[in-house]
């Protein structure tokens, strides 16, 4: 791996160590030590933004602390490249694992071990956090406790597990052309996708170019995971376009920060989608003619030529 985001990837090994033990003056540290001191950490509703790493402790990772009190993370992918602006960046994937003995957030406990899925991307400048872009799947914490108030998820709902290949936290030394490759079948993927419905029907996204036929799409919780790419599309694609049908119509008014490395490719964006609920079909929600803001959080696995495997997170609160 290139020198620089080996550093960067290690640099977070502290802190990732501090959550497995969950010691809070040694996490304290370590986030100060590889943040500035006005970083912005940005985390989905309720959270918002924190600045600085003290706000950041204080309001999300010691509230779910007090939940859990034995709260543990556990990785299963963890990356890093720069974006198209030279921008370099460390995403982490994985569960965050504990007993929910307190509430948490307003949800009542449940006293037996919970799971919350996060995706996390840190933005690093002369060696220390400037940001982090962050997703805490907190409505799969409401369905354990049997508090959530939407529609049943169309997908599976199940503790998503980490790359089949084993190479999520430990694989070979980046090659960067192999890392662009990776990247770049991940922006052409994206912007046939794009093509339909406006351009015409599903052929027009031409999937079996870029998936593998036994891949696997791991939506967040009210969405689910879907086998397959008629996985993919019954169990997600076709109720959020019928609910959304102008997704991908202002692509000029987000930000999108891909990278790459090896066979691993990310995507972050504080947006990443702006599109208007004008339609039946998704999660129940009634066709308000609302433009909103959504928030994508992705992962990718590639494998010989095709996407095997691709995490999703989205800010559905």
């Amino acid at each position: 791996m290139m020198g620089g985001h080996a550093d960067n990837r290690a640099r977070l090994d502290g802190l990732r160590a501090a959550q497995y033990d969950w010691d809070e003056t040694g996490l304290r540290a370590v986030l100060d030590g590889i943040s500035a001191p006005d970083a912005v950490f940005r985390l989905a509703h309720p959270f918002g933004d924190m600045t600085g790493p003290s706000a950041f402790h204080d309001n999300a990772l010691a509230v779910l602390k007090a939940a859990w009190p034995d709260v543990e993370r556990r990785d299963w992918i963890v990356m890093a490249g720069e974006d198209e602006n030279g921008i370099e960046w460390v995403g982490c994937g994985g569960h965050f694992v504990g007993t929910f003995l307190n509430p948490f957030l307003e949800i009542p406990p449940t006293g037996h071990l919970a799971h919350m899925r996060f995706h996390e991307f840190y933005r690093f400048e002369n060696g220390r956090i400037t940001e982090m872009q962050a997703l805490w799947d907190i409505p799969e914490v409401m369905m354990q406790a049997g508090a959530w108030p939407m529609v049943p998820s169309l997908g599976r709902e199940f503790c998503i597990p980490g790359p089949a290949s084993g190479d999520g936290l430990v694989r070979e030394a980046r090659d960067p052309a192999r890392s662009a490759a990776s990247q770049q079948l991940i922006i052409d993927m994206l912007n046939h996708m794009k093509r339909h419905p406006s351009q015409g029907g599903p052929e027009v996204m031409e999937m079996p170019r870029f998936w593998h036929p036994r891949m696997n799409w791991y939506g967040p919780a009210g969405i689910g995971t879907g086998r397959g790419i008629e996985g993919f599309r019954n169990w997600h694609q076709i109720p959020f376009l019928a609910g959304m049908p102008d997704r991908g119509s202002k692509v000029a008014e987000i930000t999108y920060h891909f990278f790459g490395d090896n066979d691993y490719a990310a995507v972050t964006g504080w947006p990443n989608m702006i599109q208007t609920i004008s339609h039946d079909g998704w999660l129940g929600i009634p066709p308000l003619g609302k433009e909103i803001t959504m928030r994508s959080l992705d992962f990718w696995r590639v494998e010989n030529g095709l996407i095997r495997e691709n995490w999703v997170m989205v800010d559905l609160l």
